[in-house]
C-alpha cells in the first residue's frame, strides 16, 4: 500500500520555457522538480501563484507539452550524483553521462540547492595557491579556497588560460578538478576532453555540462549541481578541489531569460532585479573550511570590453583576486595576455605574500605603470628624445612584458614550442635580476617565450 501518493497536477498554460500547473491537493514547494507524463521534460517550480497553481522553468525542451497534460510533483528538487566514481567522467545538469561512457549506477544523490558553510566553519588562515605561471604567481597571487575571476573580452585567451591552469594543478597538486561548462558552446566541451585525456589528467577531473542550446533553466543550474559535487569532495572526502568555471557570464544571463520568461521588471541594462542575490547563492558556497578547500577560477566574459556592465561588476565583489586580460597585449602577441596594472590580488600584501615577493611586484608595476606614461611621448616623438634614464625604465619594462610571457603546455600543437612551469622562486629571481638591469645587453626576444631566467643565455 503507497502511504504517500503521487502529488498529480494539470498544465495550465506553456509560453515557452515557462509551464503554469494546477494541483488541487497539495501545491509543489518552490525547487520541486516536476514531470511531464507521457513526455521526457523536466520542470523546476519556482513560484507559487496562488493556493494551487505554481508558475516552474523548463529544464529541458518543451516541444509536445500542452495544455490539460498530466505532471506529477516528484517531491524533491533537482538531485546530482556525488561520490568518486564521478571521476574522469563528464555530466550534463541531470547527472546523466554523457561521455558515450556505461552509465554509472549505485550512485549517491543529493540537491543542487545547499546552503554555504556557517562562518564559524570558514578557514581564516590565507595560504598562496601556486599556479606554475609566472605572471600570476608574482603579480596576481592566488589564494587557496579563494575565487579568482578571469576578465576579458572575447577571443582573449580565456579558457585557454583555464585550460592550462587545469593541467598544471593536477600535475602539481593531489587535489581534483571539476570542470564546469555554462553556456559553452559543445566544440569547446569536446575539445577540452579530448585534451585532458591526452595530458593524462583525466582521471582526477570532473565535467559538467550546461550547453550553449539547452534551455535557460539547465544553464541557470549547472553551476548548483557542479558546487554540490565539489562539496562532496571537500566535505566528505577531505581533499583540495578545484573549480573552474566557465563562463560566469552566461551564468548571469541565463538567470536574465529565466527572470524575463518569469515575467519580473528588468533592472539597468536589461539585467534581473536579483542578479546580486542569484550570483551570491552561486559564489558564497565556495570557500576554505577546516575539512579543505574548494578554489574557484572563473572566466567571466566582459560585453563589448565594459567593466563597468553590471554583470563585471557584481562578480568583482565576490573574487579574492581578479586576471584581466587584455586585447592590446594579444595583438602583440604577449602570451598569457595579462594586464599587470589591471589586474590585482588580496593576496598581494607584505604580511602574506613576504617582504622581499612584495617588494618586487611592486617595483615591476611601477617601471610598468611609468613605461605606460612614456608611451605618448614615444609615439610622437621617438625613442631618442627620451632622457637615459627614461630609456632605461622603458627597456627594462619591455624585457618584463616579455619575461612574463610563457609557452603553454595547452598550445604546444599550435605553437611548436615546448609547455614551461615555473617555480615563484625561478619567476622571482628572473624579474629580480631584469629590474637590476643585468640582462640590459640581452636582445628583447631574448625573454621572449622562455620559462626560468637562464634559458635567456641560450637564446643570445
Amino acid at each position: 500500500m503507497n502511504l504517500n501518493p503521487p502529488n498529480i497536477g494539470t498544465i495550465v498554460s506553456v509560453r515557452g520555457s515557462v509551464v503554469d500547473m494546477y494541483f488541487a491537493t497539495k501545491i509543489p514547494a518552490i525547487y520541486s522538480l516536476i514531470h511531464a507524463r507521457n513526455n521526457t521534460c523536466a520542470i523546476e517550480v519556482l513560484s507559487q501563484l496562488d493556493a494551487q497553481r505554481v508558475r516552474g522553468i523548463a529544464l529541458t525542451p518543451t516541444q509536445g507539452l500542452a495544455r490539460g497534460m498530466i505532471v506529477e510533483d516528484m517531491g524533491k528538487p533537482l538531485l546530482t550524483p556525488v561520490g568518486k566514481k564521478l571521476l574522469g567522467r563528464m555530466f550534463d545538469v541531470f547527472g546523466n553521462t554523457i561521455d558515450r561512457q556505461p552509465p554509472l549506477t549505485d550512485l549517491e544523490w543529493r540537491s543542487v540547492h545547499q546552503a554555504p558553510p556557517p562562518l564559524l566553519k570558514h578557514s581564516t588562515h590565507s595560504e598562496i595557491f601556486i599556479t606554475g605561471i609566472k605572471v600570476i604567481d608574482v603579480l596576481v597571487p592566488l589564494e587557496r579556497g579563494g575565487k579568482a575571476g578571469l576578465f576579458g573580452g572575447a577571443g582573449v585567451g580565456k579558457t585557454v588560460l583555464l585550460s592550462e591552469m587545469i593541467h598544471n594543478m593536477v600535475s602539481q597538486h593531489e587535489g581534483v578538478s571539476i570542470f564546469c561548462g555554462i553556456g559553452e558552446r559543445c566544440r569547446e566541451g569536446e575539445e577540452l576532453y579530448r585534451d585532458m585525456k591526452d595530458a593524462g589528467v583525466l582521471e582526477n577531473m570532473v565535467m559538467v555540462f550546461g550547453q550553449m542550446n539547452e534551455p535557460p533553466g539547465a544553464r541557470f543550474r549547472v553551476g548548483h549541481a557542479a558546487l554540490t559535487m565539489a562539496e562532496y569532495f571537500r566535505d566528505d572526502e577531505r581533499r583540495d578541489v578545484l573549480l573552474l568555471m566557465d563562463n560566469v557570464f552566461r551564468f548571469i544571463q541565463a538567470g536574465m531569460e529565466v527572470s524575463g520568461l518569469m515575467g519580473q521588471m528588468p533592472s539597468r541594462l536589461g539585467y534581473q532585479p536579483t542578479i546580486s542575490t542569484e550570483l551570491a547563492t552561486l559564489e558564497e558556497r565556495i570557500a576554505n573550511t577546516d575539512n579543505g578547500a574548494i578554489t574557484s577560477i572563473q572566466a567571466v566574459y566582459v560585453p563589448a570590453d565594459d567593466f563597468t556592465d553590471p554583470a563585471a561588476v557584481h562578480t568583482f565583489s565576490h573574487l579574492s583576486a581578479s586576471i584581466v586580460l587584455s586585447r592590446k597585449l594579444a595583438s602583440e602577441g604577449l602570451y598569457p595576455s595579462i594586464d599587470p596594472l589591471q589586474s590585482g590580488s588580496k593576496m598581494a600584501t607584505a604580511g602574506v605574500i613576504g617582504e622581499r615577493h612584495y617588494e618586487i611586484a611592486q617595483e615591476i608595476r611601477r617601471t610598468l605603470a611609468q613605461y605606460a606614461e612614456l608611451k605618448d611621448i614615444i609615439a610622437m616623438l621617438g625613442l631618442e628624445q627620451l632622457s637615459a634614464e627614461d630609456r632605461n625604465i622603458v627597456g627594462r619594462a619591455r624585457r618584463l612584458e616579455r619575461f612574463l610571457t610563457q609557452p603553454f603546455f595547452t598550445t604546444e600543437q599550435f605553437t611548436g614550442m615546448k609547455g614551461k612551469l615555473v617555480s615563484l622562486d625561478d619567476a622571482l629571481d628572473g624579474c629580480e635580476r631584469i629590474l637590476q638591469d643585468e640582462f640590459k645587453d640581452y636582445p628583447e626576444s631574448a625573454l621572449y617565450m622562455i620559462g626560468a631566467i637562464d634559458e635567456a643565455k641560450d637564446k643570445k
